[in-house]
């Protein structure tokens, strides 16, 4: 195990080289660009220098002078020193910033998460109990519908509904104009209605996926020799299930559970933006649109050591749900 660990780590780091160096140059040669925008700023002052003499400038000022190589060793051994820079939309350093903005990501991907769990899993499990019913085929629908819905199409429509027609929910924000007037209990009601409508979006997301996973794992495990045998022996249903049969059906659980790491801290760009939560998701989309080199750079990278980090952690919990695979 811990040379097959240690194979993974390597195989991690070659990956996260060559991942850094594909978002570096795709973000080098997007069309937006900072440094475009404030030359024009810039150069449109009275007396000021031409905008291609501005422009040389700041292109040397920020290494963008260089070819995409250069550029990208340059901000890696920057990076090695934990030097991101300062964020040019947002003009503070990166890793501020980032520190300002990732826990509203956390904690509205960590409520997501539980809200998921807790209602994905047990509906999974009933449709392969109750498979070919109508319990079953509901469940199905409802499963597909959501995997198939779009999230600025479910933000839409829970907008439309339940803040302009309705009335019962804020339509977007993380608080009121009255939050800073209220007591201990009215903020935390009034950041919980601004929450319901971002932490639902997501959850129906995700939930169909969970569902489905879930129901065909479930069914597997119920054909299964030694399910047939617990039930020979007497034991009662409910242990079959939540003892036997459920145990079983975590472990290609694993896969899926291994990109929560990703989606908990990196953030839901679409809904974010729709509901302007100023978490990372949101926060990164604007400094993307913006052409903030600096930003994307530290975000996108972050992302990609949170997916390898859950990778590695999907093969540990492999051998810890899973006794065969520690023996292989």
């Amino acid at each position: 195990m811990s040379k097959f660990l240690i194979r993974r780590f390597f195989l991690a780091l070659l990956i996260f080289f060559m991942g850094v160096f594909v978002t570096y140059s795709v973000i080098r040669m997007m069309p937006t660009s900072y440094v475009q925008q404030k030359a024009r700023e810039m150069s449109s002052a009275p007396g000021s220098k031409p905008y291609e003499e501005w422009l040389e400038q700041l292109n040397e000022k920020y290494g963008l002078n260089t070819n995409i190589f250069a550029g990208y060793v340059k901000w890696m051994g920057q990076a090695f020193r934990l030097d991101f820079g300062d964020s040019w939309k947002f003009t503070i350093p990166v890793t501020e910033k980032f520190g300002d903005v990732i826990w509203y990501s956390f904690a509205l991907n960590l409520l997501t998460l539980f809200v998921e769990f807790a209602i994905g899993i047990p509906l999974g499990i009933l449709a392969a109990r109750k498979q070919y019913s109508k319990t079953d085929y509901a469940v199905t629908v409802f499963a597909l519908a959501c995997i198939s819905l779009p999230s600025f199409f479910m933000a839409m429509i829970f907008k439309y509904i339940f803040a302009i027609k309705l009335g019962w929910l804020p339509l977007y924000g993380l608080y009121g104009s009255t939050y800073e007037s209220l007591s201990l209990l009215g903020k935390i009601g009034d950041i919980a209605q601004h929450m319901f409508l971002p932490i639902i979006t997501l959850t129906l997301l995700s939930i169909g996926g969970i569902m489905r996973y879930t129901r065909t794992n479930m069914l597997e495990v119920l054909n299964s020799d030694y399910i047939r045998t617990a039930r020979a022996k007497g034991l009662p249903e409910k242990r079959v299930i939540n003892k036997h049969a459920f145990r079983n059906t975590l472990i290609p659980l694993v896969t899926l559970m291994s990109s929560l790491l990703p989606s908990m801290f990196g953030g839901a760009m679409i809904t974010e933006t729709m509901y302007q939560i100023p978490g990372i998701g949101y926060i990164s989309y604007q400094a993307i649109i913006a052409g903030d080199i600096p930003f994307s750079m530290f975000y996108m990278s972050f992302i990609l050591i949170l997916t390898l980090v859950s990778l590695i952690f999907a093969d540990i919990m492999y051998a810890v749900v899973d006794p065969r695979v520690r023996i292989n």
